[in-house]
Parts: C-alpha cells; structure tokens; sequence
C-alpha cells in the first residue's frame, strides 16, 4: 500500500507544475471529472450529460479517463481533475499516508463490483471452484477490482494465480494475445469480447462478492469548501439519471448512451444495462452507509493493504447526498 502513496506524491509533483500554469484560463462552467475508466458500469453518470441534467445544474462536464484509481486520486491532488470518480480505497490510502487537503467522498454510485470473469472457452455450467489452480489477470494490487476478486477465491477457498503484470488499461490485450486463463472486464468490454468470439463470460464478479461501495465520487476538501453549489448540482443530476435509469426501459436507455461508446452497438449497450441491473449495481441514495464503508476496509484489510483503520467522518460526507435523495425521491 506504501507504494501507492508513493506513486501518487510522484504523479503529484510532475503534474502540479503544468497545470498550475494552465489552470487559470480553463473555462469556468466545466466541471472536470476524472473517471477511473469507461464503462456502462458507469451509465447513471453519462445518463445525466445525455438528459441534460448537468446543464440544468448550470455547468458542463469534461471527462477523462485515468485507467485506474490511483491516476485518478493523482488527477484530484494535482489539480488536473475538479472531481475523481473511482474506488473510495484512494481516499482511504491517502488518508493514513497524510493529507494536508484530504480528498473526501461525497457520494456513492455503485454498490457492487461492475467486472465479469472471462473465460477462453463456453463454461455454462461454471463454479467458483473450477478456478483452482488457474491464472486469472484481475488488476492492480491495492485496488478494490483485485481486492474484490481476492475477496471471493478467499470466500470459496479456492488457490489461484492472480496476474498483476498488466495495467488496468492493457489486461483484455493482454489476455487477448495468450496471457492467463481468464480475466476481468467490466461492461461493454466484456459483452464486445464474447461477440467477437474472443472469450466467454461465465460469471459475474458482483453477484458473488455482495454490496462494497465500489464507485465513488471525491474531491479536496478546499474543492468542496469553495464549490458546494457544484457538488450538489452533481449529486443531484446523477441521483435524478439514477431515477430515470430505474423507471425507463432499457431500449430507451440505450440510446441515450450510444454517443458515450461509438464503438459499441446499442443491443451491445443494451445487453450491458441489463447485466448490470441483474445484480443490482447501483445506489438509490447516493449518500454512503458507514456498514458499508467497513466492509470495503474489511476487504482491504484481508488483502493485506491496509496499514490502520480510517474512520468514516474523516473521508466520508453523507448530507448533501442525503439531502439531494430526499429531494428527488420526495
């Protein structure tokens, strides 16, 4: 874990200088977001874009993808990125690492883990157990994706051989050209992979992990201090897409997504949508529950990551979550 926090004060110090120097002439309505990646995982988010949701808020936002939450927490300390939108574990990491402006997350929008495993072959009739023995490329050491996993194979007793050796950004290549038996992948990429006949999905991650607060957002406390007007916009327009998401059909749905994946077809973006409603992905209430806030340390803890206990108050606001829920579910 001390290697993370290490490589965040390092993507710190060669970032600050660039962006202090830009950061005056950027435009003002736009709200950077830093996403940890891309996915239909994420749908509530992009929904609120498409709906026009940000704009009645008053402001626009810019996406960029960080391919993993500690270039995502290095974005949010920088200055790079207004907002980071990743694994609460960054915030945790860099809380016992010391911060003189702590990132703290203020809402939650998934509640399980988005990843499904993929296999080299058809296993209809797959079990946990079948992975004994096998390697598996399931992410970065100290994030909540690998931990996650871990989580399981610990929980089924089952010894296999997780692959660190690529980043988040480069597992499906690499499982694409021969490394590991299977390998995780969140949605569309799981789905796309299957109708290529590259691999199989033969299990979903979240179903058998149970509720973790997976995705969260985050921001500096002076960020928050100085813009509590935009984060309740923000919380508002995803809690609002939340709503939309839940009521409408997924067709519908679809649709609306299809600008943020070119590359993706709508039955494609469809078929995400509904694999990620199956397991009941998302939060209604955006505002994080402190049992929930324990079992992901729980989780680091057992991964063998966290060095001390970070206590709720310290990285976690709830009111202007709670507050927005209540408002739009009134």
């Amino acid at each position: 874990m001390k290697k993370l926090i290490y490589l965040f004060l390092a993507v710190v110090c060669a970032l600050a200088i660039p962006f202090a120097a830009t950061g005056c002439g950027r435009d003002k309505n736009v709200l950077r977001i830093n996403e940890v990646t891309h996915s239909v995982f994420y749908a509530p988010l992009y929904l609120a874009d498409s709906l026009g949701y940000f704009e009645d808020e008053g402001f626009k936002i810019e996406l960029t993808n960080g391919g993993g939450a500690d270039n995502t927490m290095a974005a949010v300390l920088s200055g790079s990125a207004d907002i980071g939108f990743c694994g609460p574990e960054a915030a945790v990491y860099v809380s016992i690492g010391g911060s003189e402006d702590q990132p703290m997350v203020f809402g939650q929008l998934t509640k399980r883990d988005g990843s499904f495993l993929v296999g080299r072959n058809p296993e209809p009739d797959f079990e946990w157990t079948d992975l004994e023995g096998k390697e598996i490329l399931a992410g970065r050491p100290g994030g909540v994706p690998f931990m996650t996993f871990s989580y399981v194979l610990n929980n089924r007793n089952v010894n296999a051989t997780l692959n660190t050796s690529a980043n988040f950004n480069n597992m499906t290549a690499a499982f694409a050209n021969g490394t590991a038996d299977y390998c995780t992948m969140f949605e569309p990429v799981a789905s796309n992979f299957q109708a290529e006949g590259k691999g199989y999905i033969v299990a979903s991650v979240g179903a058998e992990s149970g509720e973790i607060p997976y995705t969260c957002f985050m921001a500096k406390q002076s960020y928050i201090n100085k813009n509590g007007d935009r984060i309740e916009g923000l919380l508002r327009a995803v809690t609002k897409a939340i709503k939309y998401l839940n009521t409408e059909s997924t067709d519908t749905v679809a649709k609306l997504l299809t600008k943020y994946f070119a590359d993706t077809s709508v039955e494609s973006i469809k078929t995400s949508l509904e694999s990620y409603k199956a397991i009941d992905a998302w939060v209604t209430n955006m505002a994080m529950e402190r049992q929930a806030f324990t079992r992901l340390q729980d989780v680091i803890d057992l991964a063998g990551e966290l060095e001390r206990r970070v206590n709720f108050d310290d990285i976690v606001l709830t009111d202007v979550a709670q507050k927005v829920y209540d408002e739009v579910y009134a």
